[in-house]
């Protein structure tokens, strides 16, 4: 992805937007029925990045120059201690894709395991049968001690740790109690931990130091007060020693993870749940008239602020400086309301703007009103002031609109919808710049690096199209057995994903 360098005083207003910010506690709605809507950014305060707090499990005074998320951090790795692709989209603001070089005559290089990778599980009463990865189980993939691993759950009730370059076990699967879905995260400050939620209700903390995987900790997400189901199907982060994570339960958490060594060398984690705070509010439920809820797409974050969407369609912000500081609480500081469900997570640019995709399942009033693409100025928080940048309406009908994370390459951001129809839309107007046509119902979401998108589809057809031009142009396709629902991620040339069919792959040329 390439982005273009922000202003210092920009920098300077994100790292300190979550303790300036007010909240708004209506919704920011508009009539406006036009395609697009052209909304003036909130203006930018001359401030310093720099702020003394004093902790709260210390008495050392602490200086930070630097947010959670440096906004410098957008479409870059997430951060320089582990090589690799660490979670959902790469990084806490969801933009970093991978490395090339892209393959020019791509093939199957190698098919993991040697069978089909099939488990049994139930959704909305009803028992099926589900084979290989799908929606949001994008691989992780690193490097460790000279050695490329893969790393993702399935639905054979796994969680595997795959040779990049062999497709072979390097540790035993971690089994789980159903369906393994989701991204796996990996964490991104050295210790050999890895991070995911299955439809067990678990959200577990795993090891991999020895020559098994092996469970430190599981939160059951089957607490008071839940709301929909207990499934963690969203990626978690891992933000100062803290792994921060949206629940089925349609909850926000965070837990101090207490990271380190016991005296034989394996990694420990002592967890503390230090925050919990609902991913939905009394004035959504009545709008809704129901109670689904859910956060099932990833948390975003930038600055000091994370974001995250619902089921309900409620988009909040939430300031999480005390995660930083050791001081003061989480507080929500933006709320917008969709009106439909939203899956999709949220992408946030180099200024903070952020890509929100809707979905067509209620299809109600509010919905059609809003739109199914939105680009989001969360720093727009007066009551009555409509925060939506840009709007893009591509509702046919309930089953429409997007499921898709986008991706963004230069002025413009991609973004496929369950139907198949796949939009470049320009990032500063949202007018449609050029459109491509793949097998749907697609799930899957785009990968773009060195110029070019790769998309899977519903056919099982993996395609590149280059982005040089004023319009996309195929430049291969490789044909996989079943759906691909998941989204693949790219690592040193090679295109790692899994399918429907049963299988997990590597793609690349001889």
């Amino acid at each position: 992805m390439n982005v273009p360098r922000r202003s210092a005083i920009l920098l300077a207003f994100v790292a300190t937007v979550a303790i300036t910010a007010s909240c708004s506690s209506g919704d920011s709605s508009s009539t406006d029925s036009a395609n697009v809507t052209s909304t003036l950014p909130a203006s930018v305060p001359d401030t310093t990045t720099t702020s003394t707090t004093t902790s709260t499990t210390s008495t050392t005074t602490t200086t930070t120059t630097l947010p959670l998320v440096d906004p410098r951090s957008v479409g870059q790795p997430w951060g320089s201690t582990v090589n690799g692709v660490l979670t959902f989209k790469g990084n806490p603001t969801r933009t970093f894709n991978g490395t090339g070089p892209v393959p020019s005559a791509p093939r199957v290089l190698w098919s993991y395991p040697n069978q089909r990778m099939c488990g049994e599980s139930s959704e909305y009463g009803e028992v099926r049968t589900w084979c290989g990865t799908g929606w949001v189980g994008q691989p992780a993939i690193f490097e460790r001690d000279g050695r490329t691993w893969v790393v993702f759950g399935a639905y054979d009730y796994k969680i595997h740790f795959v040779d990049a370059m062999t497709g072979e076990d390097i540790i035993p699967p971690f089994p789980t109690g159903d369906i393994a879905k989701g991204t796996v995260t990996v964490d991104p400050d050295g210790y050999p931990l890895i991070y995911h939620g299955s439809r067990d209700n678990m959200l577990r903390v795993i090891a991999f130091d020895g020559n098994e995987p092996r469970e430190l900790w599981s939160f059951d997400g089957r607490i008071e007060g839940r709301r929909w189901n207990n499934d963690w199907d969203a990626a978690p982060l891992i933000l100062n020693d803290t792994l921060i994570e949206g629940g089925e339960n349609s909850w926000f958490f965070g837990f101090k993870l207490n990271r380190g060594y016991a005296t034989d060398g394996s990694v420990i984690v002592n967890p503390v749940e230090t925050f919990r705070v609902p991913g939905f509010d009394d004035q959504l439920l009545r709008d809704l008239g129901d109670d689904r809820v859910s956060l099932e797409s990833a948390v975003a974050v930038y600055g000091d602020t994370a974001y995250l969407n619902s089921s309900g369609g409620l988009l909040q912000g939430w300031d999480i400086s005390s995660v930083r500081t050791g001081v003061g609480e989480v507080n929500r500081v933006f709320r917008y309301w969709t009106g439909d469900d939203s899956d999709a997570t949220t992408v946030i640019d180099e200024e903070g703007y952020l890509y929100v995709g809707v979905e067509v399942d209620r299809n109600n009033a509010r919905a059609r009103e809003v739109g199914q693409f939105l680009k989001v100025d969360p720093r727009i928080t007066a009551d009555g002031a409509d925060p939506v940048v840009w709007r893009v309406d591509v509702n046919s009908g309930v089953d429409s609109g997007t499921w898709s994370t986008p991706a963004f390459h230069d002025n413009i951001v991609i973004w496929p919808t369950k139907p198949g129809k796949v939009y470049g839309v320009d990032r500063a107007t949202g007018a449609i710049v050029w459109t491509l046509k793949v097998g749907g119902p697609n799930l899957s979401s785009p990968l773009v690096v060195d110029d070019t998108l790769i998309l899977g589809d519903a056919t099982g057809t993996l395609r590149a199209w280059s982005l040089t031009g004023a319009e996309p142009v195929q430049l291969w396709e490789v044909k996989l057995s079943g759906n691909i629902e998941s989204t693949p991620v790219m690592w040193n040339g090679r295109i790692y994903v899994g399918s429907r069919g049963g299988m997990f792959v590597a793609i690349g040329d001889e």
